[in-house]
């Protein structure tokens, strides 16, 4: 029992479910850059990779902000400033997901590995960008928007413009529902100094802001359709993401955040996965 409790808390502390945001993007990419299924090697290893990053990123997150977290009576019970978890065994994810990207990356190619320090640079610093600029919500952005474009990388070995144009595409999404959710912390973050859009610009204009990260999300996943002349699939998976960021976007308004959670996960989740799922079957149909 102790071990499958620390197994739940290692699995929290790093929000396991959120995998559903970036990982079905890296692997349309990889898709895209396969014009197929690569082979098994390539695909374990750019889920090595993806799962490394991530739980780098996230132990390191709240090793960042354990104290902040513990005086935000939404974020206390979390397992580091609760007291469940100590901060050592934060610190032993951190090294072990970056030995994986790292490894992953070595195994992959050259070009990954050089990019390697980059990409953890940026993911790690993510954790303080909330210290000094309001923007934090596209610095998160970007760094879900690196896992479409490694996956390009891993298959290709080289930059092209598709990747480029869907990691912009992931990053107006994140940003966007980001910016909703913070929405919950404005007057917590207002107090102790935090920077965020809603702090900045108020609950009306952040939900504005979102709403055009959220256009211009649309545009880019359609754009990345038309560079790699997708099927049915995927231009499915478009409209049906059209469609649930509108969703969302009427679930969400100043003084109306009772259906959040739907609006973050349920919508978000829901639209990643499904836009894979469709190119998937559709690159099955035609293989």
């Amino acid at each position: 029992m102790t071990l499958l409790r620390a197994a739940r808390e290692a699995a929290e502390l790093v929000k396991l479910p959120h995998t559903v945001f970036a990982l079905p993007f890296a692997l349309i990419s990889m898709l895209a850059a396969a014009r197929g299924l690569p082979s098994w090697k390539v695909v374990s290893l750019i889920l090595v990779a993806m799962v490394g990053a991530r739980t780098a990123a996230m132990a390191f997150n709240r090793i960042a902000d354990q104290q902040i977290d513990a005086r935000n009576p939404r974020t206390a019970t979390r397992a580091l400033p609760a007291g469940r978890l100590p901060a050592g065994f934060a610190w032993t994810m951190v090294v072990a997901g970056a030995m994986a990207l790292v490894g992953a990356a070595w195994l992959l190619n050259p070009l990954c590995l050089a990019l390697t320090p980059l990409v953890l640079g940026w993911l790690l610093a993510y954790s303080y960008s909330k210290r000094f600029t309001a923007l934090s919500h596209l610095w998160l952005g970007a760094s879900l928007g690196i896992a479409p474009l490694g996956a390009w990388l891993a298959v290709r070995g080289s930059l092209a413009v598709p990747p480029l144009v869907l990691m912009a595409a992931v990053t107006a999404w994140v940003a966007g529902f980001d910016v909703l959710y913070s929405l919950q912390d404005e007057a917590f973050d207002r107090s102790w100094g935090l920077r965020s859009l809603p702090v900045r610009l108020g609950p009306a204009r952040a939900i504005a802001i979102a709403r055009l990260l959220h256009v211009g999300a649309a545009a880019g996943f359609a754009a990345f359709a038309l560079l790699v002349s997708a099927g049915w699939g995927l231009w499915v998976g478009v409209v049906a993401a059209v469609a649930l960021l509108v969703w969302q976007h009427s679930l969400v308004a100043p003084g109306r955040l009772e259906r959040l959670d739907t609006a973050f996960f349920t919508a978000n989740g829901v639209l990643s996965v499904l836009m894979f799922v469709l190119y998937l079957l559709d690159m099955i149909g035609h293989a």
